[in-house]
């Protein structure tokens, strides 16, 4: 899943994007209003986590600019107006959800979680194919019964393959899916995580690679 955080308290933003990470999100982070609209017409993003107050342009028309573009981004917004009447408000706006802070963490990641899964096509919460199973919730794999201890990039990797039901996912996808805006184009980190996903999988190899397209699981 790729994530934009948005929020103009900085030290509130990075941390917010280091816990992410740490449950196999790619985070991307914008300190302004205009910056995440630049982002998010570059970017394919799952969810943006949007406060209201942002300088350069308000919160409110981020979401808004989001809406009227027809984006199928989901947005959460997380901000320290907490009334009921400025929740109704930030619905009707567009945001799909709606967290007041202070905010307990585990909710926010379950927040995200939820809205990404109504930004993709419908899968069960736990995934399963080719003797591997994927619980999300739990950041937890096993390989046919197996417990298999990932990395949190191996683990989105291997989520974005098994999402992929069968089809091939290029190298371009992964990189855009678990890994933020910050990784080299030009990078083999893709490769290189695919070898180390491969080995504590073990065998018989459940990833295929696809020449001059990608892998498929």
């Amino acid at each position: 899943m790729r994530v934009l955080v948005v929020e103009d308290e900085r030290v509130l933003a990075d941390t917010i994007a280091t816990g992410l990470r740490r449950e196999a999100m790619a985070v991307d982070v914008a300190y302004d209003g205009a910056s995440a609209l630049e982002r998010t017409s570059v970017n394919d993003y799952d969810v943006v986590v949007l406060d209201r107050d942002l300088p350069r342009v308000h919160g409110d028309e981020v979401c808004r600019s989001l809406v009227a573009d027809g984006a199928t981004v989901r947005v959460l917004m997380l901000t320290a107006a907490g009334e009921l009447d400025d929740k109704v408000e930030g619905l009707s706006i567009g945001a799909d959800d709606y967290l007041a802070k202070p905010f307990a963490f585990a909710e926010l990641i379950a927040r995200i979680r939820a809205l990404g899964r109504r930004s993709a096509p419908p899968l069960p919460p736990v995934l399963e194919r080719g003797g591997v199973r994927l619980d999300p919730a739990r950041r937890a794999v096993t390989r046919e019964g197996r417990p298999v201890d990932l990395t949190p990039k191996e683990f989105a990797v291997l989520e974005v393959l098994m999402r992929g039901q069968g089809t091939v996912v290029s190298a371009e996808q992964l990189l855009e899916k678990a890994w933020d805006e910050n990784i080299d184009p030009f990078t083999n980190v893709v490769r290189v995580t695919m070898m180390t996903l491969r080995k504590k999988l073990g065998e018989p190899q459940v990833i295929e690679t696809v020449p001059g397209a990608g892998y498929r699981l």
